[in-house]
């Protein structure tokens, strides 16, 4: 019987080593898996890469993890959102290095990655400082540089319900970057504010069908 429900959060957030690369979901705390990311802080894993849109805002999140010194890198479109500051310091005390996406290219990167595709070239940073190293050629007289899959050893991503086979649905803007980086990394553990029974789903509506999904952790609400 497959039952990909953990009780504890614990369980597989200890699965996550030093040096790993995470994906974290969530825009502007919509979607974010706030509970995954600080049993993270708990778990005390180091020389974290942290792929997000950006780099967190106030105390709780990512900015949690910058705070224990647990990131080496964070790879993201907007690393000075407002609140921004416990990124600002670290990163002028250089405890953590920064690389910076376009955020389209960001999420066709990790799209990319989920799907089994090679790089692709997209017009987005053409004759900018985010071209430099990479390959650049001109079509038809438009100016593409060539981007390449972003993929992650783990995903942690937040949902609105799911069920023992790790489908997910999300509500609303909370769905935002979490569907593919569930696809793009090779471990995804999903928070949910509810289970729910198989069958409560209807197939054709599922956002993030459970093969992308390793574990679920029931993190607030009821079980339906």
């Amino acid at each position: 019987m497959i039952d990909k429900i953990r009780t504890l959060i614990t369980d597989p957030i200890s699965m996550i080593p030093d040096g790993a690369s995470v994906m974290v979901g969530g825009f502007a705390g919509a979607g974010e898996p706030r509970e995954l990311i600080h049993a993270l802080c708990d778990h005390g894993a180091k020389d974290l890469t942290i792929i997000s849109n950006s780099a967190g805002t106030g105390e709780v999140g990512i900015p949690a993890l910058l705070r224990r010194r647990l990131v080496r890198k964070i790879i993201c479109s907007h690393p000075r959102p407002p609140n921004a500051d416990v990124f600002v310091e670290a990163y002028r005390r250089g405890e953590v290095e920064l690389e910076i996406v376009p955020q389209g290219t960001l999420a066709e990167r990790i799209r990319a990655a989920g799907a089994g595709l090679g790089a692709f070239y997209t017009p987005t940073g053409y004759g900018t400082r985010v071209a430099e190293g990479k390959e650049s050629r001109v079509v038809n007289g438009k100016g593409y540089i060539l981007e390449e899959p972003l993929s992650a050893d783990f995903a942690l991503i937040c949902a609105d319900q799911g069920d023992r086979w790790g489908n997910l649905m999300y509500r609303g803007a909370a769905r935002n970057f979490n569907p593919v980086m569930a696809m793009a990394s090779k471990m995804a553990i999903a928070q949910v504010q509810s289970i729910v029974p198989l069958g409560h789903f209807t197939p054709e509506h599922i956002m993030t069908p459970g093969v992308f999904v390793d574990a679920v952790v029931h993190v607030g609400g009821k079980n339906d």
